[in-house]
């Protein structure tokens, strides 16, 4: 037997607002409200196009403030435009340029509105 990654806990200042920046960028939805988390995920899938669900990401509120580097962070691809159009997009919902000493990447490094990294990568349009 095997384990299968089926979702990824984000500790923040703001659930609920963190919540919604990932649910626009990745176009989930909202699941679940819990206690004061918040899970997001992909629209249900019908059973007829079942196939490798996504992870859902759970947002926890927590006292403590970013302060160094992700040990861990989310690559995304843009599926309907390239990347300097969708980095573009992702600085209007609230992200900002982010320097982790990336130097000549094929890849544009970006955090959330609470500071967490995560990496737009080149395109994987057809």
């Amino acid at each position: 037997m095997t384990s299968r990654f089926t979702e990824l806990a984000i500790d923040c200042a703001d659930p609920e607002g963190l919540a919604r920046f990932w649910c626009a960028v990745l176009g989930y939805e909202v699941l679940d409200t819990d206690d004061g988390l918040f899970t997001i995920g992909p629209q249900p899938i019908p059973d007829a196009q079942r196939g490798p669900v996504p992870p859902t990401l759970t947002f926890a509120r927590v006292p403590e403030t970013k302060t160094v580097k992700n040990r861990l962070h989310l690559d995304v691809n843009p599926t309907d435009r390239d990347q300097a159009d969708e980095v573009r997009r992702l600085l209007g919902l609230g992200a900002r340029p982010a320097d982790v000493g990336q130097r000549d990447a094929s890849w544009v490094v970006l955090a959330d509105p609470e500071g967490n990294e995560f990496c737009v990568l080149a395109s994987r349009r057809p």
